[in-house]
């Protein structure tokens, strides 16, 4: 199998997985703990059936999708992912210049090997900012700024991670700081050479560029990374962080990775633009819900204040189909395009965002939905929907908002 034969996303990540050694596959593919958490992100949009209405002219369609102010090809971007150099070498710029061809966000992390400035210059139109609140105040004041001088229009503050997680398969394979090459680990990468001789040819782990103006002058990619490693994560990080990022910039501010209906609704009174509902793809808590269980809760709770978005266990085209039906306008993955990268560099990239674009396309006919904006819950269906759901008025059906004790 390759890159031109690959009929889903799994496919490419079974690619990848060949192309790449254990400690970077797993780097991608590893969630936290026992990984529960990983594999309710799918199981929680199976809960959900799509309901065909059939008779109606769907001969064109149209999947397009306005998202703060502006229009983009299709209802789904590209997560932000650390470290996408790694798997392939300049794989951020090829994941920016995807993103510009496909005409949808791509979402720059602040842990990537492209500086912001590079990507900005790549895709201007559409790339986002991903940061971290850092515990240097200075350095956060100075990414926006960046972002800003750079012409970035939307920024994102990612604030799931106040400390770093139990990534277990990342530390059996020895990715961590400082970083081990274990015999096992060194035996094991020979076995996929080419992947080897790019890491060698490179020099070895890339450049976090992001962070490299904050080291040293002429600081090797490890000395930054181990920078990056005692600024980030920052547990001191409070909704003050949040709203002095929101008098410094001027444009769309996302926040990535909230949960619970009592934090939505405070950031959207703060004059947050948008909220990408998000669990980190499983890779920072174990025992926390997925954005499919809480979308409903939390767009109940912020009404049309804010924008809604999620990412975590995005894999088919039906899923950003259901997320939509169930309010969310956006949806975004991350893991997918690093394996395509992986598997084929930029090919293999286009050739994911190509899947979930037709799986998008063939699921909105199979319903009769001609136009993404007009899909809502009127096509949805539970699981657990009662036996007298076919006798139900054809109003909206009544989807279940998880039961959330305020916090006091």
């Amino acid at each position: 199998m390759n890159v031109n034969t690959a009929v889903n996303l799994e496919d490419l990540r079974q690619i990848a997985r060949r192309k790449l050694p254990r400690i970077a596959f797993d780097f991608i593919d590893g969630g936290v703990d026992d990984e529960d958490c990983m594999r309710r992100n799918r199981e929680q949009f199976r809960r959900y059936q799509l309901v065909p209405r059939y008779l109606i002219d769907v001969s064109k369609r149209d999947q397009s999708t306005e998202l703060l102010g502006r229009r983009y090809a299709s209802p789904f971007g590209i997560s932000p992912t650390g470290l996408a150099g790694l798997f392939h070498p300049g794989a951020d710029e090829l994941l920016a210049q995807a993103a510009k061809a496909a005409d949808i966000p791509f979402l720059l992390s602040s842990a990537s090997n492209c500086a912001v400035e590079t990507a900005a210059k790549l895709a201007p139109d559409h790339v986002w900012f991903q940061i971290y609140g850092t515990r240097d105040e200075r350095i956060n004041s100075d990414l926006v700024k960046r972002a800003r001088d750079c012409g970035v229009r939307t920024l994102v503050l990612s604030v799931d991670v106040p400390v770093n997680s139990n990534r277990e398969r990342n530390r059996r394979n020895g990715f961590s700081r400082p970083f081990r090459m274990t015999p096992s680990v060194v035996l094991e990468a020979l076995g996929h050479p080419a992947w080897v001789l790019r890491y060698l040819r490179t020099g070895g782990i890339p450049m976090m560029s992001n962070w490299a103006p904050y080291g040293r002058e002429g600081a090797t990619a490890a000395e930054v990374a181990d920078l990056y490693g005692t600024l980030t994560p920052a547990p001191m990080i409070k909704w003050q962080t949040l709203e002095r990022i929101r008098a410094d910039w001027n444009g769309p501010l996302v926040v990535k990775g909230l949960l619970h209906p009592d934090d939505a609704r405070q950031a959207a009174a703060l004059g947050v633009d948008a909220l990408i509902v998000s669990n980190h793809g499983g890779r920072q808590l174990d025992v926390a819900p997925t954005p499919i269980e809480m979308l409903p809760a939390i767009r109940a709770a912020v009404g049309n204040r804010v924008e809604l978005m999620v990412d975590s266990g995005v894999r088919r085209g039906s899923d950003i189909v259901i997320a939509r039906c169930l309010g969310a306008r956006f949806a975004f993955f991350g893991r997918p395009t690093l394996f395509g990268a992986a598997a084929g560099g930029a090919h293999g990239i286009a050739r994911a965002l190509q899947i979930v674009r037709n799986e998008i396309d063939m699921v909105m006919a199979q319903i009769g939905c001609s136009t993404f904006d007009s899909l809502d819950e009127r096509y949805l269906r539970t699981e657990d929907a009662g036996p007298d759901w076919g006798h139900a008025a054809p109003a909206a059906i009544e989807l279940p908002i998880p039961n959330i004790r305020r916090q006091r």
